[in-house]
């Protein structure tokens, strides 16, 4: 059995916001003991005293882990975000403290993308307004406005997991489905690609969002944009919150050239649920407006408790990142039970290699494997030898300048 330099009975891990139970079956099937499953989403200082001393943190979108919190974690060697968004992780600090951050980026693509189709029918069918209007007595029994969505156009900003397993969907229900990508992405079916946002924006009636948060991507959804939709069209938003603007969405509402929407994310979103909820949203009968729910089915957060554990497990257990979201990405057999494995993180520059190995060898010690991968200013260098984590080769590996940190596996 692969024993860590720091046993597993005494890596604390902390699981915030009610992560799924199953990603602490995960944790505790492979040994780990040391876990705290936490609900909910703790201020500042509680979070502090929560995870100083971890030595990996799992959370999901509500958490803050920035540059003030990481400080607090001199031991923390790994984070996993329990979603597919990371941008509540200072990722470029946790880089440059050796600290890999792993995500689900597809665990809960079908049912973010079975929200957006359920809302898009809702929205063409006048759903929302008749609904409200019948919760306070009133009988609006119309076709006006009523669409079924065959042979409508769907309009989708982002071809990727999501948006992608949404056009097969809605594909499937007899709609025309065109999209936008900055990314050279292959049409699935009978999608079409169009070569820029306003093209697409002209042509669909109902548009849906699916990118990242980038500030290439920050407002994307404005005044000018709005402007150029059909009139008489639908919006929805389940990708980002900061991605439209929010305030340019409520002037076409009002103005009813848009006749509806749907959104998933906000700019600022309550921190509790028992905190209130407020948007200038509220005060439309034709909006759907969804608490952050777009991965929030049972099938998601399982699947989401155990890709993500099982990444955070891997690296503690062996060292692997692959596809973690800011570190070089590299894939590791098991070790051989006779020999150990370091873990060489540094900052990339040049002859760093070259004092590793010059370490290495004035030891006469043989390396039996040696992995290596770079990204940005950050190596990673791997090493299977034929030595423990006793030996003072590994405090003078620490001491080598632009060592971030190193680890040990025996």
């Amino acid at each position: 059995m692969t024993k860590l330099s720091l046993s597993k009975e005494k890596i604390k891990v902390v699981l915030l916001e009610g992560i799924h139970t199953n990603a602490y079956k995960q944790f505790a099937e492979d040994g780990y003991s040391n876990i705290q499953l936490v609900d909910g989403t703790p201020d500042d200082d509680t979070l502090i005293d929560m995870v100083q001393d971890a030595h990996i943190i799992g959370i999901r979108s509500r958490t803050q882990l920035k540059d003030d919190i990481l400080a607090s974690c001199e031991k923390l060697m790994a984070v996993g975000v329990f979603c597919i968004g990371t941008n509540q992780v200072d990722l470029d600090t946790c880089k440059s403290r050796g600290i890999p951050v792993f995500n689900a980026p597809f665990s809960n693509t079908r049912s973010v993308a079975e929200l957006v189709l359920a809302e898009m029918i809702m929205l063409m069918r006048g759903i929302p307004e008749k609904n409200a209007k019948a919760h306070r007595g009133e009988w609006q029994k119309s076709a006006a406005h009523s669409h079924e969505v065959r042979g409508k156009v769907l309009g989708i900003v982002g071809f990727g997991h999501i948006g992608s397993q949404l056009s097969i969907l809605a594909e499937a229900l007899g709609m025309r489905v065109l999209y936008y990508d900055i990314e050279n992405k292959l049409p699935l079916g009978n999608s079409e690609s169009v070569h820029s946002l306003e093209e697409l924006l002209a042509r669909v009636d109902v548009l849906s969002l699916h990118v990242p948060a980038t500030e290439q991507t920050r407002y994307m959804i404005g005044q000018e944009q709005l402007s150029l939709m059909k009139s008489g069209s639908y919006l929805v938003n389940a990708s980002r919150g900061n991605v439209v603007d929010i305030d340019a969405l409520v002037a076409h509402l009002r103005e009813g050239h848009l006749l509806g929407a749907a959104v998933d994310v906000y700019p600022s979103e309550p921190a509790t649920n028992q905190d209130e909820f407020t948007s200038a949203l509220r005060q439309f009968d034709n909006v759907i407006l969804t608490p952050h729910i777009g991965g929030s089915t049972q099938e998601a957060q399982l699947n989401i408790a155990n890709e993500v554990s099982d990444k955070l497990i891997k690296y503690s257990n062996n060292g692997s990142t692959s596809t973690a979201v800011n570190f070089p990405e590299v894939s590791l057999p098991e070790l051989h039970q006779d020999l150990s494995r370091i873990m060489h993180i540094h900052i990339n520059q040049p002859g760093m290699l070259e004092k590793i190995n010059h370490t290495i060898s004035s030891h006469n010690i043989n390396i039996a494997a040696m992995y290596l991968q770079t990204s940005g200013e950050v190596g990673y260098v791997i090493m299977d030898v034929n030595c423990d984590s006793s030996h003072p080769i590994i405090a003078q590996l620490k001491d080598i300048t632009g060592t971030i940190r190193v680890r040990v596996i025996h």
